[in-house]
């Protein structure tokens, strides 16, 4: 069964004061600033790709961080995890003297990612370099004492 057309609908009748709440300034300014800012894109992204690889003799880690600046990575090693940590800070401020208007805006984000590893991380042996947007971290295998049967 068709609806008359001339019905209003009930449920749009409902949402109508909704819509003009939500869609009429300041509240609609206010809305898109909080999307902007959500929506802005950081140097990296809240995730990053790492990769690992194994030889012989050592393990070794490969995190793609482009746009991060070496004095925004941290790498910490706890008994047989490594977690690295990435950290971004952003301060906007916005100054109109004519219209006297002030706008600040700061924004931080820190991801990171933790990687298990089969054994204990030797921490002094540790090697890290970043170059290019890559980081290469090698961690050397601990090789134990082999126990032989009488």
């Amino acid at each position: 069964m068709d609806k008359d057309p001339l019905q209003k609908d009930p449920f749009n009748e409902l949402m109508k004061p909704f819509d003009a709440f939500f869609g009429e300034k300041p509240l609609k300014g206010f809305l898109q600033s909080i999307d902007e800012l959500f929506n802005k894109s950081l140097p990296f992204q809240s995730f990053f790709q790492v990769k690992t690889s194994e030889t012989d003799s050592e393990y070794l880690v490969v995190a793609e961080l482009p746009g991060v600046k070496k004095e925004q990575i941290e790498i910490d090693i706890l008994d047989r995890y490594l977690t690295i940590s990435v950290q971004s800070r952003e301060e906007l401020t916005e100054e109109d003297d004519k219209q006297k208007t002030y706008r600040s805006q700061q924004s931080w984000q820190r991801s990171s990612r933790t990687i298990p590893f089969p054994q204990p991380i030797s921490e002094t042996k540790v090697k890290a370099s970043y170059e290019n947007g890559m980081l290469q971290i090698s961690i050397p295998k601990i090789k134990g004492k082999q126990i032989y049967l009488d």
